[in-house]
C-alpha cells in the first residue's frame, strides 16, 4: 500500500499557508505517519519557517523540495506564488532522501554524496530517483543540468530512472532554493529514492512539431552551436524563420541516434557577427537536429499525451499518485492558458488521485520506457506512482 496526501495553499503569509497545508495533510493521513515528502514553494515565502513547521509536526520525515516557477496540485489546480506539499507513507515501499552540496562546481561529487546518503538508509535495491536540484545559485550563476544527470547516473544503477526538474525562481534567473529535511539551500542536489514494492511509469511530450529536413550538427561546443551542415547556426535558423531571431518559440529537436525520439534545446542568445547561437543546454556534435514550430493548442495537448503514455505503461492496476514536471518556458509561452495543462491531466483521469507538481527550469526523464534518462526543456513530464 502507498498512501499519498497533498496539501496546497495560496495564502501569501508563510505561517498561515503552511498551517493550512499541514491541517489538510494531517486530516487526510488519518493518523498515518508519513515517511517522506516533496515541497514546492513560490520564491518569496519564508522557507526556513515552513520547514520548521513541517518538521515539528513530522519530526522524522525525509523531505526534499525546491522553489518553482508555478505549482500544481489536485487541491487547487494551477497556481503561482503558492505552497504545495505531497506526503508519502507505505508499509512495503521505503523512501529515503539525500542531498549533495556544491552542485555547480562539483556536480558529480554532489550526485554521489546525495545518492550515498539516501541509499545508506536502506538494505533494498533502489528502484526510482526523483531530483529537484539548483539551477541558479548566486548572482545568476548556473548549474549544469546535464552534468548533474550524468553524476546521478554514475552514482546509481544505470537502469534506475531519474525524474524531476531543476528549481525555479519565478523567471528572475537570480537564485533558486532547494529543501532537504530542515535545511534551505542554494547550490544543492536533493534526491528522493524509492526502494521495495514501488510501481511506477512515466510519459513525456512537448507538442512542438519538427519542420523541414533533418540536419547534422557539424560544430558545437557545450551550449554553443556553431554550424549545422557546415553553415552557421544563425543561417540555419534564418532559412526557416527569415529575419525573426531564434527564440523559445522555435527550439531545436535533438534526435537520439537513429530513432524518431528527440529532446528539446531552447535558444537563449545569439551573435550576428559569428552566426553562433547559445542554447539552454548542451548540443552534441554530429547530433541530428530539426528546427520546430509552435502551435499552442498542440503544446497544451502534450500534457494529455504525456499522461496517456504513462497510463499505458503503468505496470499495476491503478496508480496512487501523480507527479508533474512542466517547463517554465511552456508556462511563459502559454500565458493565461498554462492552467489548461493541469486541467487536461485532471480530466483524463477517471478517478480522484493525489496530484502535485511544479514548473521547472529543466526536466529530467527517460525518452521512452526502460530508456536512459535525459535532460529536457519545454517538455511536460508525468510520473505515476503506486504499489503492487
Amino acid at each position: 500500500m502507498l498512501k499519498v496526501v497533498v496539501g496546497h495553499s495560496e495564502d501569501p503569509d508563510s505561517q498561515s499557508a503552511i498551517a493550512e497545508i499541514l491541517e489538510q495533510c494531517v486530516h487526510d493521513l488519518a493518523e498515518v505517519i508519513p515517511q517522506a515528502g516533496i515541497l514546492f514553494a513560490g520564491i518569496d515565502f519564508e522557507h526556513q519557517l515552513i520547514l520548521k513547521e513541517i518538521n515539528q509536526v513530522f519530526p522524522d520525515i525525509d523531505l526534499i523540495g525546491c522553489t518553482t516557477d508555478g505549482e500544481v496540485s489536485s487541491v487547487l489546480g494551477f497556481q503561482q506564488d503558492s505552497l504545495t506539499l505531497m506526503l508519502f507513507s507505505s508499509d512495503t515501499v521505503e523512501i529515503h532522501a539525500g542531498v549533495g552540496y556544491g552542485a555547480r562546481e562539483n556536480p558529480f561529487a554532489a550526485a554521489h554524496q546525495a545518492v550515498q546518503q539516501a541509499t545508506a538508509k536502506s538494505h533494498s535495491s533502489a528502484k526510482l530517483c526523483i531530483t529537484v536540484p539548483a539551477s541558479y545559485t548566486e548572482n545568476g550563476s548556473t548549474t549544469n543540468g546535464e552534468l548533474i544527470l550524468q553524476g546521478l547516473k554514475l552514482a546509481l544503477d544505470p537502469q534506475i530512472p531519474i525524474l524531476g526538474g531543476t528549481a525555479g525562481d519565478q523567471f528572475r534567473f537570480q537564485k533558486t532554493y532547494q529543501f532537504f529535511c530542515n535545511e534551505v539551500l542554494t547550490d544543492s542536489l536533493p534526491v528522493l529514492i524509492f526502494f521495495g514494492d514501488i510501481q511506477f511509469s512515466y510519459g513525456i511530450a512537448c507538442g512542438w512539431q519538427p519542420i523541414g529536413r533533418k540536419n547534422i550538427v557539424t560544430k558545437a561546443q557545450g551550449t554553443v552551436l556553431y554550424e549545422i551542415d557546415g553553415k552557421s547556426a544563425l543561417e540555419y535558423y534564418q532559412r526557416y524563420l527569415g529575419d525573426r531571431p531564434p527564440t523559445a518559440e522555435h527550439p531545436l529537436a535533438v534526435y537520439e541516434g537513429d530513432s524518431d525520439r528527440y529532446y528539446m534545446r531552447v535558444p537563449n542568445t545569439y551573435d550576428i557577427e559569428t552566426g553562433t547561437i547559445n542554447f539552454l543546454g548542451n548540443i552534441p556534435e554530429q547530433a541530428i537536429v530539426q528546427v520546430t514550430d509552435i502551435s499552442r493548442d498542440e503544446v497544451i495537448a502534450a500534457a494529455k499525451t504525456s499522461l496517456q503514455t504513462a497510463l499505458a505503461n503503468y505496470p499495476g492496476t491503478e496508480p496512487e499518485a501523480v507527479l508533474l514536471f512542466s517547463c517554465c518556458c511552456r508556462r511563459w509561452l502559454l500565458g493565461t492558458r498554462a492552467k489548461e495543462e493541469y486541467q487536461l491531466v485532471k480530466n483524463a483521469l477517471s478517478y480522484e488521485i493525489p496530484i502535485c507538481g511544479f514548473y521547472t527550469y529543466g526536466e529530467f526523464a527517460p525518452l521512452e520506457p526502460q530508456g536512459s534518462s535525459y535532460y529536457h526543456q519545454e517538455t511536460f513530464v508525468t510520473l505515476l506512482l503506486g504499489t503492487k
